[in-house]
């Protein structure tokens, strides 16, 4: 195992080196914050496929595949098509808002203070988001160094945070392009074959497992239109989603850097489907479906590839709560902070605007890393933050990018009304059911659409702005200065 701790002490102080490089480029808040706005297609696709790609991808995708078989991969094949409608049909117009969070595009767009109802529930769901992906170094740790789970949470949390201080969004990006090569290398070319071969081939896995293993459909109807409505919906919306958006350099860079990134989703989704149903012949009466990825890893993979494969493990963590770190912290300071901040100061005080976010995510990162030591369901955490995130916004944003007649009223009564539906019905029908989020998506949009056509008009001046903006006219001066675009 000398070998193996070796890569993973390597990729840990690699991590740590670039939050340190970082550093040295963010010396403002776009910087900090969106990296400048000027990556080009090569960073910007690895890290947006880094970001929606974490553990729950890696982890669990290979852990549906050991229950379900290749119908496993609906989970991620379904957020690989929200980054692809998103990339597609929407990142192009979010590129070109020039705006840090979800909730400015909102009060850009409605003329009021949508923003703020909106910014508590992006902070509750970027927050669970952070948690659940930072107990996920509990179960790396212990297959590594068979290490106490709050020890475990403790060390990776405080690496994430620590980058994540230092150097901001240019921290992130550069760690995430190092995570999405070594999960390409780790996953990809080496578990994924490696797994197949010692399962006996394609011929033998399919002689010894039911063949609802091999039914693209198996996992059931109602759960593949569940993922899509919570994950693919959720990639249209997500601040941590946005906020990668916002480092394209170009409208163009966004939609296609985007797409490539999308279509890389649904290649990995298939193959953790594939190393779990390699994974069910070689180990057909695994405790957990989760064990699968850890257990084949552990087993089966030589030393030395052992240590990347469980690299790329982290990797995929890291990159999903690093990302979902900034982007806590950039609704908190931006759309929750600096709006009481505003109506105690003068609004004239000059601030240092890359320390206070600096100083934000060190705060939101040590909640993260107390909140993770505290909880124990962690599907429960990040159903519920789901779930709120599409029944609450995903009506009041998808409505103001595609329907001019919406008003800031009826966003309001759609995030409050499918916010509080949601939380009703999951006390009723429990956390982990379906109706909630059906239902609750529904009372959001008869909200939005009964409220909006009851309310006056969003005045023509603030309509005028906002498609002045989304044409990329009107933008703050210090965003539109030319700069040397990142590749």
């Amino acid at each position: 195992m000398a070998v193996d701790y070796t890569v993973i002490v390597i990729y840990l102080a690699g991590m740590l080196a670039m939050g340190w490089w970082g550093m040295r480029r963010a010396r403002s808040k776009s910087e900090f914050l969106v990296a400048g706005r000027r990556l080009g297609p090569a960073m910007y696709s690895g890290t947006m496929a880094a970001i929606v790609l974490g553990g729950a991808s890696t982890i669990g995708g290979v852990g549906l595949g050991y229950r379900y078989g290749l119908s496993g991969a609906w989970m991620v094949f379904t957020i690989g098509l929200g980054l692809l409608a998103l990339s597609v049909f929407f990142s192009a117009r979010i590129a070109r808002l020039k705006v840090y969070t979800v909730s400015e595009m909102l009060d850009l767009r409605y003329g009021g203070w949508a923003g703020v109802i909106s910014g508590v529930v992006m902070w509750a769901y970027t927050l669970m988001l952070a948690v659940t992906s930072t107990i996920a170094y509990a179960t790396i740790f212990d297959v590594l160094f068979d290490m106490n789970r709050t020890v475990a949470i403790i060390l990776g949390g405080s690496i994430v945070v620590a980058y994540s201080t230092l150097g901001g969004m240019w921290s992130i990006t550069l760690t995430d392009m190092v995570q999405f090569v070594v999960k390409t290398i780790g996953v990809l070319l080496l578990l994924l074959p490696i797994a197949v071969v010692k399962a006996g081939g394609f011929s033998e896995m399919k002689a010894k497992l039911p063949t609802s293993y091999l039914d693209p459909l198996g996992i059931g109807g109602e759960t593949i239109f569940t993922y899509v409505l919570i994950y693919t919906f959720g990639m249209l919306i997500g601040q941590d989603i946005w906020q990668r958006v916002f480092t394209a350099r170009s409208d163009r860079t966004a939609k296609w850097g985007g797409t490539v990134a999308g279509t890389y989703c649904l290649a990995y989704a298939l193959a953790g489907a594939v190393i779990g149903t390699a994974a069910k012949v070689l180990y057909p009466k695994l405790g957990s479906p989760d064990d699968a990825f850890a257990t084949i890893v552990k087993d089966e993979l030589p030393i030395g590839v052992r240590g990347l494969v469980l690299a790329a493990a982290l990797a995929a963590v890291m990159s999903t709560s690093s990302g979902a770190l900034i982007a806590c912290a950039t609704v908190a300071n931006n759309d929750i902070w600096s709006r009481l901040r505003g109506a105690v100061r003068p609004s004239g005080e000059e601030r240092d605007e890359v320390k206070d976010n600096r100083l934000f995510i060190l705060v939101m990162g040590l909640a993260v890393i107390g909140t993770a030591i505290a909880l124990n369901n962690v599907v429960e955490a990040l159903t519920v933050a789901y779930n709120l995130l599409v029944g609450g916004l995903l009506v009041p944003i998808l409505g103001g990018l595609l329907w001019k007649r919406g008003t800031v009223q009826g966003a309001l009564a759609s995030v409050i009304v499918g916010g509080l539906a949601v939380i009703g019905l999951m006390a009723g029908y429990g956390i982990l059911a379906n109706e909630p989020v059906y239902y609750g998506l529904l009372l959001s949009l008869v909200a939005y659409v009964a409220v909006s056509l009851a309310t006056p008009a969003t005045d023509a001046a603030v309509l005028a702005a906002w498609r002045d903006r989304l044409a990329g006219r009107g933008a703050p001066e210090a965003e539109v200065t030319p700069v040397p675009a990142a590749q």
